[in-house]
């Protein structure tokens, strides 16, 4: 059975929304200390790069054997100084950081935060390494959202002087978004396409993390809760972060960008904070204060018209704009 590119692109569409606004959900409740025996951050990271390689290193593998790329270690299809530097940033500190943060901040936090954060580091980094302009109309659009961030991080950071810890949380949101804005320009600096970067990054992220997460929990500098956990509820963190969030919607997503365009792709994705957030409410119980909805509002008008704007203005510059913005999702949330 053949289906048409329209259904196949509506398809990708759903498919990577769903996951990128699951993946907020279900890392804040597999992490969220309150909830009784939860996974550390460092166990869910650990069970995203295993699921993740069970697919991605013997494709890579496959790739160097077979001759169509220039491999290191007979792993990684790219040569290792570019697996190292996307690596660290995309593989392995934007894991480490995202997954630390919803141990201290719920996922409505993470709903703006992170997609909140991303167009601001981007738009920065990009300027500064690739020099891009930022026009009138993206900076109007970083504006809202960096509005919408302030409501949300700010009033968190009020509240460290009373006890409070959600903005460690906030902080690590935010670090993990600036992470994956460094391995977007990079990606982009150095052509790399979705699926060899993705592998790239999978592979530097097994290499370095799996024997440091070993050593470490067998020294008693980490621990450990995935003994403390129903074996099915570790299968599925292994399907769901590795194999759903990294390989999956690496996939849809490209396919979204081949039949919507990079523009219509990301009004598209502008739903996540908005999807993500009800969920948190609704599957989590999460409330939603005054400044975390009208924070979600400026971050979601922000992302939808700084994108609309220069598109009107400049179809084919917002559509190179709106790329870099985008490569966030071909690992992700997530």
């Amino acid at each position: 059975m053949r289906f048409s590119s329209k259904t196949v692109g509506t398809a990708a569409a759903v498919v990577t929304v769903v996951i990128w606004t699951s993946f907020i959900v279900i890392a804040r409740a597999s992490a969220d200390p309150s909830r009784g025996a939860t996974l550390t951050p460092f166990d869910i990271a650990l069970l995203r790069i295993l699921g993740a390689s069970c697919i991605l290193l013997p494709w890579g593998a496959w790739l160097v054997r077979s001759g169509t790329a220039r491999g290191w270690l007979g792993l990684s299809p790219l040569p290792w100084r570019t697996t190292a530097l996307t690596g660290l940033f995309g593989g392995l500190l934007y894991a480490m950081f995202a997954y630390a943060g919803f141990f201290y901040a719920p996922a409505a936090h993470a709903s703006v935060l992170m997609p909140g954060s991303l167009p601001l580091w981007t738009t920065l980094l990009a300027a500064l390494i690739l020099h891009d302009r930022i026009t009138p109309a993206r900076a109007l659009g970083l504006a809202f959202i960096v509005a919408g961030d302030l409501l949300v991080g700010g009033a968190s950071l009020l509240k460290a002087f009373s006890g409070g810890e959600v903005w460690k949380g906030d902080l690590l949101f935010m670090s993990a978004a600036f992470c994956w804005a460094c391995y977007s320009v990079l990606a982009r600096k150095f052509g790399l396409d979705a699926v060899r970067a993705t592998i790239a990054i999978t592979t530097f992220a097994f290499i370095t993390y799996v024997p440091a997460y070993s050593l470490l929990l067998a020294t008693g500098g980490v621990t450990s809760r995935l003994g403390a956990v129903p074996v099915g509820d570790v299968v599925f963190q292994v399907l769901f972060q590795g194999v759903g969030s990294v390989v999956i919607s690496g996939i849809t997503f490209t396919q979204m960008v081949r039949h919507f365009g990079p523009v219509r792709t990301t009004m598209i994705t502008a739903l996540v904070p908005g999807l993500s957030a009800m969920g948190a409410v609704l599957f989590l119980g999460e409330p939603l204060s005054p400044y975390l909805l009208a924070g979600l509002a400026l971050v979601t008008v922000g992302i939808l018209f700084g994108v609309r704007a220069a598109t009107l203005k400049n179809p084919e510059a917002a559509a190179k704009n709106a790329h870099s913005v985008m490569e966030w999702a071909r690992k992700n949330a997530r």
